[in-house]
């Protein structure tokens, strides 16, 4: 998109210690010669792992996590839609940034369990990997997607918090949903709006903040992967493949991004910053682009149910691939 957990509404991030519970804590290329450095001079690291459970919702800092074709495990394979199944995002209702998310762990349940919050304390406990539900069509953007609605008490909860019908649903194993053919031919993705995982690097966030009269914090661009290190200011741009410790990665098309990044998750209330200030120097094709996505490069046996490979916190990050990457 987490056991008990208190919101921090600083950083809409929440934090999973790996234990029986959660606390909540609210996360260059050598080119003068045209060549990449060698993998033991690498400076760069992953500095930050998001996992954002459910679309469009607060996500939970990770220290390291499972990947599979759809991105990090667990990452928006739930979503909130109308009564019309189509989605709802901080586009429409930026409200949905002040829910909190959590893992919870224990008690003798026999699958992990999501606790979604709200500022005034209420909050609602669903299944994280639900297997039954009542089989519903949602649409999020092009892209028609048979779903399970299994917790009409969750229905319930965020549609009195929203303060309009919706449902809670949840996207099983067995629900492909392919990545754009044009620019990752053969890849699916969860709920996320087009592609498998997020990467920003904090040279790129830094040098928007130097431009800025207030600086923003990463988690307005909602990242599952932060990289720090010795790099250009969106040098992720020409990341064609990298590798994140053990795990191959491709750049598939930088991201475009939209009035989800001028909602202030402390507030839930919208301003222009810092859209406004990226649209002067970021600027290209009708679009403002902030980040890189990225496709997973796993085995061929690698499906949503194998073993698939893992990322962690402090992974070197060595860029095996510099160019461009489209658009």
């Amino acid at each position: 998109m987490n056991t008990d957990t208190d919101t921090d509404t600083d950083t809409g991030t929440t934090t999973d210690t790996g234990t029986d519970t959660t606390t909540d804590t609210s996360t260059t290329t050598d080119t003068d010669m045209g060549m990449l450095p060698p993998p033991s001079l690498t400076s760069l690291r992953v500095s930050a792992l998001t996992v954002y459970p459910v679309k469009g919702l607060r996500g939970i800092r990770v220290a390291s996590r499972r990947v599979d074709p759809l991105g990090l495990e667990g990452d928006r394979r739930w979503m909130v839609v109308d009564a019309e199944g189509t989605f709802l995002s901080q586009r429409s209702h930026p409200a949905m940034a002040r829910v909190g998310t959590a893992f919870v762990r224990g008690g003798g349940a026999a699958s992990p369990r999501l606790r979604l919050s709200a500022p005034d304390g209420s909050a609602v406990e669903i299944s994280a990997e639900p297997r039954e539900g009542t089989p519903v069509r949602v649409t999020i953007w092009d892209d028609a997607v048979d779903a399970l609605a299994p917790s009409p008490e969750a229905d319930a909860w965020m549609s009195d918090y929203l303060g309009t019908p919706v449902r809670m649903v949840y996207q099983p194993d067995d629900a492909v949903r392919p990545t754009d053919g044009a620019f990752a031919p053969g890849g699916q993705v969860s709920f996320a709006d087009g592609y498998p995982i997020l990467l920003v690097t904090q040279a790129s966030l830094d040098e928007l903040n130097r431009r800025l009269a207030e600086p923003v914090p990463m988690h307005r661009f909602r990242p599952n992967v932060v990289v720090e290190g010795d790099c250009a200011p969106h040098a992720e741009d020409g990341w064609r493949r990298i590798r994140v410790g053990e795990l191959d990665l491709a750049g598939v098309k930088r991201c475009a991004r939209c009035t989800v990044t001028t909602v202030d998750p402390a507030t839930g209330l919208r301003g222009v910053e810092p859209l406004r200030t990226l649209a002067l120097y970021r600027a290209a094709g009708g679009k403002v682009w902030f980040g890189q996505n990225l496709v997973p490069l796993l085995p061929p046996a690698s499906g949503v149910d194998a073993s698939g490979s893992w990322i962690h916190e402090g992974d070197p990050v060595v860029v095996e691939e510099d160019g461009h990457v489209g658009p």
